[in-house]
């Protein structure tokens, strides 16, 4: 543990926890065994942090977070499995993140510069990119994949093993329990269904008029055309010859395990 991190005098430390440069660790705070926490992390009180969890630099964990436990998965057995945390995240009060299971890889996976509010549940086995934004009570199911730039509203549950694209909008109480492609946006109506694409977040990140009208064109052959799912990747592969987004789309379709949210 380096001498320059500062700890409340009611925190709890493992010996064997590593501790960067400049972390500061609140009141009442537990950190277990084989944690590592990155130069200027800062764990506010309450939280309780066990191993063997990885969280990068310049990290926000504010209080009552619960980070690292056990996962929620009756095959468990007590292997050693992991948590893995980037750089820059922020992570509000009461937020859960669990570590992998043997089965699902090992390893539960976060990115950097990740904003994830109150009440977030990210379970075990989850693969999450960077720039996302998990809205209050948003819950992850086991085996979760989701993109960069991704933003799921408040009260959103996502199906385990779903998938969802990068730059796509899950909008407040939608329930996900198919793949969702790179781009689209999704409302709420019992189940989430497909509701356009996320022009406001595209333009937000810079995406010009013409790279934007392909995925609107990619969108409308996928959900809008009538036909099937074959012929609607036929129509992808040749909107693909002309725009890289597309083929993002049409690769991230073929590479699922479960049916695409339609």
């Amino acid at each position: 543990m380096e001498t320059a991190a500062s700890l409340h005098a009611t925190a709890v430390v493992d010996p064997s926890a590593r501790l960067g440069e400049g972390v500061t660790i609140g009141a009442f705070s537990l950190i277990g065994a084989d944690v590592e926490i990155g130069d200027g992390t800062t764990i506010g009180p309450h939280c309780s942090i066990t191993g063997p969890t990885r969280i990068g630099r310049d990290n926000r964990i504010h209080g009552h977070a619960a980070i690292g436990g056990d996962p929620q998965d009756k095959k468990f057995g007590g292997e050693r499995v992991e948590l893995a945390i980037g750089d820059r995240n922020t992570i509000r009060e009461f937020v859960t993140i669990n570590r992998g299971t043997g089965e699902g890889g090992g390893c539960t996976r976060i990115g950097d510069d990740n904003w994830l509010l109150a009440y977030t549940h990210v379970a075990h086995d989850c693969r999450i990119g960077s720039h996302c934004v998990f809205s209050n009570n948003a819950t992850l199911a086991g085996h979760v994949e989701v993109g960069d730039h991704v933003i799921l509203s408040g009260f959103v549950g996502v199906h385990q093993f779903c998938r969802i694209g990068a730059h796509a909008f899950i909008g407040m109480g939608a329930f996900v329990n198919g793949d969702v492609p790179p781009f689209v946006m999704v409302a709420q109506e019992g189940y989430g269904r497909p509701r356009g694409i996320n022009s406001e977040g595209l333009k937000r990140r810079g995406f010009d008029a013409a790279r934007t009208a392909a995925i609107k064109r990619a969108y409308r052959a996928l959900y809008m055309s009538g036909g099937n799912l074959d012929q609607a990747r036929a129509r992808l592969a040749e909107l693909a010859q002309d725009s890289e987004d597309v083929r993002g789309m049409l690769e991230f379709i073929e590479s699922g395990q479960r049916p695409l949210l339609r």
